[in-house]
């Protein structure tokens, strides 16, 4: 028993023939978006790790060198100092695939207050992240409390 004409044989093998290349281009996009979110996540965590080391008051190859090990491989930084604050930017392009840069670059800032002191051994942590010595770590207080103010980041 046969249900329709021998004329609809094939017709949903040529409707998804027609379809499959869209579907393969929202694909792509999707890949593509979920790509240049992590880029923007990995910028924005690297700016962040970079703004606490230079408000610890560590060199600036020490916080380029932070930064590095954060960020996307291809990323700049720009980092400054200006009214008590320790400003990270950090740019990388975002890759769609292991050959090809999209045409847009993912951006991270963070902006933190810089520390008082010498920042040698006052804002150091023992093995189990406790601060040792000076004032207690603000950022580890405020958090365990949960009324703390993180670094501004976007």
């Amino acid at each position: 028993m046969h249900c329709g004409s021998t004329a609809d044989r094939g017709g949903v093998t040529a409707e998804t023939a027609a379809a499959l290349p869209s579907l393969v281009l929202v694909l792509g996009i999707a890949l593509a978006a979920v790509q240049a979110a992590a880029v923007h996540v990995a910028c924005v965590d690297a700016a962040r790790v970079g703004a606490r080391a230079l408000a610890r008051g560590e060199s600036e190859h020490a916080v380029r060198a932070a930064v590095a090990d954060t960020a996307p491989g291809s990323a700049d930084v720009e980092v400054s100092e200006d009214g008590g604050t320790a400003r990270v930017a950090v740019t990388a392009p975002i890759p769609l695939g292991p050959l090809i840069d999209l045409p847009v670059q993912a951006r991270g800032r963070a902006a933190t207050p810089l520390e008082e002191g010498d920042g040698a051994m006052e804002n150091t942590e023992t093995p189990d992240g406790a601060p040792r010595g000076g004032a207690p770590d603000r950022e580890a207080s405020e958090g365990a409390q949960g009324g703390g103010r993180a670094p501004e980041a976007d």
